[in-house]
């Protein structure tokens, strides 16, 4: 009998390994000493030639050897000796992933860890990073690796480290942006109730009709650079004399920065910025400052890829304004942005983000901004997709503090259209009352008294009927005083029409209205006043906006 080789070497992972045993004595057998571990194709058999497969499907922590002896008639028994190196690793371990990373803002994300270990352990080098469970059992687990929010201006990193007995270890990567500016909010004060005891509603109550200073201290360029000049004392007295008893200041701040790298901004601007404040609460106005359009960058990027960068220039932005203004009373409401241009639900999302950043970031300086009311804007300031997208409010330590705010330019038409399109022609006529027998062309045929009714008790049914006030930030219609004859008068009274239809159901339905005047007295204008010589420019407009308040 001759059986060949005498030795198998199985790798330390397991595997297989063969031998031919070759007799003429008409039958032969194998015993098998390592039948505990190692598992033979054939134990017997009466070929004269056979080949025998040896597998091992474990893998061992010491060394193993044992003896396979072959046995045929007469002939003298062989013995094989199979060997097994000892294995570093008993059992698997494995992650779905290698490497996390976060959000500055803090957030949470899932990891999968698979062993056949009888039980494993996760762990980190970090205090701020935290797990849903610290331990588990044989088989797959789902583990939330939860991240605080990183307050600090540099990337932060740490390690998660997975064990399990007699199984490799798994190590995980973690990194977390830091916040992209500093701090601002280096001196923050204790809450100061004084001077701030109206709730949102209440403070409702009190604004009456509002006037914009638009296109001024939010003009790209500085605050003369749209054609407006420097606000006045005598401009503000001029609007509080003619009736309105709120004021919103359109504002930029980007433009204002010392250094773009810290978003610090300048401290003449912010002086400038509270001494306009203060010649509005000086006549008892109430004043709704913001950031405005301010170069798009937060309102045309509601996107998850720019969010936590406008999320960390939101902080950095109303630290520094909150805490400059402070002082005011509850004359004074902050608004978080102008029209951010969102459309969807994932829009929304970030959106309501950058919303929180703001209520966070005014509430975080105290004083009488822990009380102070301030406004939030639906998606685009869109009266439709702010009625389907806006399901929620910030969430905020001040209660009954928040606003809403929407805008209102529909239809667009006549509102601000100032050449046909493709999708639609000018409308200069607007109002059933108010169409033109001759120039038909130009009446408007979609958004007049119904439309509009519909779109405000929108606004009531989802906000303010439940104690949530509506600020209608803007609304308005250009002035085509290119037109002449019968056209122009027409066109003015439907204008005039429109005016006074938009206040007196914003009253109905709770809506504070606050008219767009970007100072403009030429064609496709929008000026009640002259900023020039502070007086009246727009007579007929003015009269119907203060006669819709007043009926």
């Amino acid at each position: 009998m001759v059986v060949v080789p005498a030795k198998l070497e199985i790798p330390k992972e397991g595997g297989v390994a063969t031998f031919t045993i070759e007799t003429d004595a008409g039958s032969w057998s194998i015993e098998n000493q390592a039948s505990g571990w190692l598992t033979l194709s054939v134990t017997k058999g009466t070929e004269n030639k056979v080949v025998v497969t040896a597998t091992v499907s474990t893998s061992c922590a010491e060394a193993r050897v044992d003896t396979l002896i072959v046995t045929a008639g007469t002939a003298t028994p062989a013995k094989i000796v199979v060997t097994q190196p000892p294995a570093e690793f008993l059992y698997s371990l494995t992650t779905n992933h290698s490497r996390l990373e976060f959000e500055s803002k803090g957030s949470t994300s899932g990891l999968t860890i698979t062993t056949d270990a009888p039980q494993w352990s996760i762990a980190s080098d970090a205090g701020w990073i935290r797990f849903s469970q610290a331990s588990g059992e044989k088989g797959t687990s789902s583990v939330d690796v939860i991240a605080t929010k990183n307050t600090v201006d540099n990337v932060r990193s740490a390690t998660i480290t997975i064990s399990a007995p007699s199984a490799p270890v798994v190590r995980v990567t973690v990194s977390q942006e830091g916040d992209i500016y500093p701090s601002y909010n280096s001196s923050p004060l204790a809450p100061d109730a004084s001077g701030m005891s109206s709730t949102a509603s209440e403070l409702a109550a009190k604004i009456g009709l509002g006037w914009n200073i638009g296109n001024t201290l939010e003009a790209i360029g500085g605050e003369t650079a749209w054609g407006n000049p420097l606000v006045t004392k005598e401009l503000i007295d001029l609007v509080k004399k003619n009736g309105f008893n709120a004021i919103r200041i359109p504002c930029s701040w980007n433009q204002h920065m010392v250094d773009s790298t810290t978003a610090e901004i300048k401290e003449e601007w912010l002086d400038r910025v509270k001494e306009v404040v203060q010649y509005c609460v000086d006549d008892d106005l109430y004043v709704l400052l913001n950031i405005h359009w301010d170069g798009g960058w937060l309102e045309n990027n509601c996107t998850e890829v720019k969010q936590d960068a406008n999320n960390s220039k939101q902080r950095a932005f109303w630290e520094q304004i909150a805490t400059h203004l402070r002082d005011f009373d509850e004359h004074l409401l902050f608004a978080s942005a102008n029209e951010p241009n969102v459309s969807s639900p994932e829009g929304m999302e970030v959106l309501n983000s950058y919303h929180q950043t703001f209520v966070d970031a005014v509430r975080s300086t105290g004083g009488r901004n822990s009380y102070r009311v301030l406004v939030v804007q639906g998606p685009s300031t869109d009266i439709e997709k702010t009625n389907s997208l806006m399901t929620t409010l910030p969430s905020d330590s001040a209660e009954n503090r928040l606003m809403v705010e929407v805008h209102y330019y529909t239809p667009w038409n006549f509102c601000g259209l100032e050449e046909d399109a493709s999708w639609g022609k000018m409308f200069y006529y607007w109002g059933k009352s108010y169409h033109s027998t001759t120039d038909t062309g130009r009446n408007a045929n979609w958004g007049e008294e119904s439309a509009l009714d519909g779109y405000f008790k929108m606004m009531k049914n989802k906000f303010t009927s439940k104690g949530i006030p509506v600020i209608l930030g803007e609304f308005g219609a250009v002035r085509r005083s290119s037109l002449t004859g019968d056209e122009l008068t027409l066109h003015l009274a439907s204008r005039a029409y429109f005016f006074k239809y938009v206040i007196k159901q914003s009253k109905a339905n709770g809506i504070l209205p606050f008219y767009w005047d970007a100072g403009n007295m030429g064609n496709n204008g929008s000026a009640l006043f002259n900023r020039a010589n502070n007086s009246v420019f727009d007579q007929q407009a003015l009269d119907a906006i203060l006669e819709g308040y007043n009926e």
